[in-house]
């Protein structure tokens, strides 16, 4: 897989709380806690490149039934020019398997490499989307921007039992 730039500005969104140990646009979390790009030495950031990608990939790492308190999305805004690089679900076997280990040893050598600013990667739960894994130590890494945060409204049919 090679570097490639993009044609156009991606739009990419990330749910965290404001008001919690990490700032939403952080990679710490992703160092204490790493992710299925990542290892705890290379640290990411996690985002979709859809929003309701992202509300997915929040539920599922919440506690059934409920979600942490004060949930905020960013706009994240990655600009024409921009290096990334694709993984296919067919070009990374293993990728969804538990235990991780093609997907973290992929992703923790692209990040180590800084072949590109992000990486576009399949999302475990909405499997026709893809989740985008960006790379704060790319020299790119400051021109991405993020809008300022806003109040994520769940629906409460989302977490009804009955």
């Amino acid at each position: 897989m090679t570097a490639q730039k993009l044609d156009r500005t991606l739009t990419a969104y990330r749910i965290g709380d404001p008001d919690g140990e990490f700032a939403i646009f952080d990679s710490t979390g992703s160092r204490l806690f790493p992710g299925r790009w990542n290892l705890p030495e290379t640290p990411v950031i996690y985002a979709s490149e859809h929003y309701s990608t992202a509300m997915l990939e929040k539920l599922v790492h919440a506690a059934i039934g409920k979600l942490p308190p004060n949930q905020h999305f960013i706009e994240i805004t990655i600009p024409r020019g921009l290096s990334y690089e694709v993984v296919t679900k067919d070009a990374l076997p293993g990728w969804d398997d538990r235990s991780m280990n093609a997907a973290r040893r992929f992703g923790a050598a692209w990040a180590r490499e800084r072949r590109s600013a992000i990486l576009l990667a399949p999302s475990i739960v909405a499997r026709m989307e893809r989740n985008v894994v960006i790379n704060p130590a790319h020299p790119e890494f400051g021109s991405i921007e993020t809008s300022l945060h806003e109040p994520v409204w769940w629906d409460e049919r989302l977490f009804n039992s009955a």
